[in-house]
């Protein structure tokens, strides 16, 4: 009963969304202002449907109801509760319920939050989100129905969650991620809306702003929590891999990345609006790219959900109607946004337009080095494999010079920079950043490395640069408290932000460059040194989880200069696990971890007469990596708050502070003054 009330919840849903995406629309164009009216409750009556459907089949996994086909593939009774919700998500039907549900959470959100706005944009706005969810409610009950019934003869227990995701981060890895996916198709109907409209000024890009950066914030989020995964997870030791799903994720980010800049100056000088509108439409193309390379068949990861490629054929086709129908009306109406303003060379302005063009260029790398084995394997051209050599080649040195290009641009002034002005900003940079890098490698201990030398040149480079930027803003007032109190959510977001994109950068570097590895065989009493600490193998136990039998080996961990007999410090207990419902073997690796450094103990496989490989890792710096991604996404959270995205815009043609200003932004523009006051 619970199963067919979730899926009528879902039909019901489906026509809420019908109506979303018509009704309002046609009230725009016919002048009608009761059915402009029935965007916002026509949003908010589907999110209730798409709720109880899901809590449905919520339900149904903690009820164990294995007459469900989704339940009895992906569940089992000794599965513990915990991960059986998190397993409503672990696969395919269920994960596209999930994407359903957060799309209509960001639509009810939009509904909610979007007093400020003018009617006719909301109805817009909320008519595009209703058209995506009517694709994706179609495609959940045509092919890919969660709630589809094994009768009449329903196995007597279900075939288990792949252990792989059987894990507390997966529990909270796609619902994040997927947030920043679905977060993006606001960005994308604000696009869709404003060139419906045949309007795009500095009101609409302020409307704009907060909703890309919380659809950034969450992808971040989701993104390294992925990594972080990964890490520990998969016992290998490493943090990226350049896996084609990791791509589909990235891909996205590095173009909402883009795109929060380019409306930046969009709304403050009115500049890059095609190229703005642009950007919100090839950021939620690629998250929808991301959800067909993961479900339709094509890739084989261990991210990667679905196997079979008739589903592709839907995605594939909805993607086109997407991108294609965006595009489109894009060509066509473009040309109405109105003339920009002019811009320097030396500028601000500038500056974000090179951060554009280098984030650009990493995208496309990374979309052809993910694409370009799928075309030729579709050509005949044989199977090509593009690894992670291809992707380092450019990836690194495009990095460097994306974080030396960000700690000049964005501490250039908006309109000009002189050229007397720009060379006192560039001097401390340029005179400490090698200087405190050389000193870090010898204070540490290291060889001095080209590629290390390079990353902490580059990371303590924006570092200065920021506080820098901080210490000059701060004394333009008097009192220096006072200034620093008077500076916006929106400047100490991307302060956070990029002193966070230093920080990951520094963990990146030296993780990379000055890691220990040992590969060993060991027996119970022998002991290992790596990097300055010894372990000591002391044997192996059996134990038993709530669904798994495991062989957990035990390491003490010294320093060097201790004696076997002294005392350790650290007590890893890394496991080979056995799942009972499946019989699949699963390494877990134990990490002891500091601010500075991680000891990492994977168990590899026994080899006979009490002897067991084992591989051992001291990662320095690694945790930086993490820290600076949760710095980076604090800062996009922090933007969010700033009051001005609140504001109504004033309409000095109407009197009314319901329309905003359409015509082309001059620095005269009222709008834009009013904006120039925050950052």
């Amino acid at each position: 009963m619970m199963a067919e009330l979730g899926h009528f919840a879902l039909i019901l849903a489906l026509c809420l969304a019908f109506g979303q995406a018509l009704i309002p629309l046609a009230g725009t164009l016919a002048n009608k202002p009761l059915w402009i009216a029935t965007a916002r409750p026509l949003s908010c009556g589907q999110f209730v449907f798409v709720a109880v459907s899901f809590a449905c089949l919520v339900t149904v996994f903690l009820q164990d109801d294995f007459s469900v086909a989704y339940v009895a593939n992906n569940s089992n009774s000794l599965l513990p509760s915990y991960y059986k919700v998190s397993a409503v998500w672990g696969a395919h039907e269920g994960s596209l319920l999930l994407w359903a549900l957060i799309l209509a959470g960001w639509t009810f959100a939009v509904a909610l939050f979007s007093g400020a706005l003018p009617e006719d944009m909301v109805a817009r706005v909320l008519s595009v989100m209703g058209m995506i969810a009517v694709g994706f409610y179609l495609f959940m009950l045509l092919t890919s129905n969660p709630f589809e019934r094994l009768l009449p003869f329903p196995p007597m227990d279900g075939k288990d969650l792949n252990p792989l995701l059987q894990d507390v981060g997966l529990i909270i890895h796609p619902p994040m991620l997927y947030m920043g996916y679905v977060g993006f198709s606001v960005a994308f109907a604000f696009a869709v809306a404003a060139l419906l409209a045949g309007r795009m000024d500095s009101a609409w890009a302020r409307w704009t702003r907060p909703w890309t950066n919380a659809a950034w914030s969450f992808l971040t989020l989701g993104i390294f929590l992925g990594s972080w995964w990964a890490y520990y997870e998969l016992g290998w030791g490493g943090w990226w891999f350049w896996d084609p799903v990791e791509n589909a994720s990235l891909m996205p980010w590095l173009a909402g990345t883009a795109l929060i800049h380019s409306l930046a100056v969009s709304e403050k000088r009115g500049l890059f609006r095609s190229w703005t509108l642009l950007l919100a439409i090839l950021a939620f193309s690629l998250s929808l790219l991301g959800t067909f390379l993961v479900r339709s068949g094509v890739l084989t990861s261990v991210h990667a959900f679905a196997t079979d490629p008739t589903r592709g054929v839907f995605i594939l086709a909805f993607l086109g109607v997407v991108i294609g129908g965006s595009l489109l009306l894009f060509a066509l109406r473009s040309s109405s946004l109105g003339a920009t303003a002019s811009f320097s060379w030396l500028s601000r302005e500038a500056g974000l337009l090179l951060n554009n063009v280098l984030l650009v260029v990493i995208l496309a790398m990374i979309l052809l080095g993910t694409l370009y084995p799928l075309v030729a394997d579709v050509l005949g051209w044989g199977k090509i494999s593009v690894g992670p050599p291809y992707f380092n080649f450019f990836f690194v040195p495009l990095g460097l010079l994306l974080v030396l290009a960000m700690g000049v641009g964005s501490s250039l002034q908006w309109k000009r920079q002189t050229s007397g002005s720009l060379q006192r900003l560039l001097k401390a940079p340029v005179l400490l950043s090698p200087v405190l890098a050389v000193l870090w490698l010898l204070l540490a201990g290291w060889h001095l490395k080209v590629a290390s030398l390079l990353g902490l040149v580059a990371a303590l480079w924006l570092i200065l640069f920021t506080l820098q930027d901080i210490w000059k803003k701060s004394d333009h007032s008097r009192g220096r408290r006072i200034g620093l109190r008077r500076l916006k959510p929106s400047y100490w977001g991307m302060v956070i932000a990029h002193l966070g994109i230093a920080v990951l950068a520094i963990g990146i570097t030296l993780t990379s460059n000055y890691s220990d590895q040992r590969d060993v065989r060991l027996v119970a009493g022998e002991r290992i040194e790596v990097a300055g600490y010894g372990f000591l193998f002391k044997g192996i136990e059996e134990v038993r989880g709530p669904n798994y039998i495991a062989q957990r080996g035990r390491f003490d961990v010294f320093t060097i200069k201790e004696s076997v007999g002294g005392t350790p410090f650290a007590d890893l207990k890394p496991e080979k696990r056995r799942y009972l419902a499946t019989g699949n073997v699963m390494t877990e690796a134990d990490i002891d971890g500091s601010l500075f450094r991680d000891l990492y103990v994977a168990l590899g496989e026994p080899l006979g007469e009490g002897a067991w490989s084992v591989r051992v890792y001291v990662k320095p710096f690694v945790r930086w990596i993490w820290l600076g991604a949760f710095m980076i996404a604090l800062g996009g959270v922090i933007a969010v708050f700033d009051k001005r995205y609140r504001k109504k815009p004033v309409d000095l043609t109407r009197g009314s502070v319901n329309q905003p200003v359409a015509a082309p932004v001059r620095d005269s523009d009222p709008a834009l003054v009013q904006t120039k006051k925050g950052n």
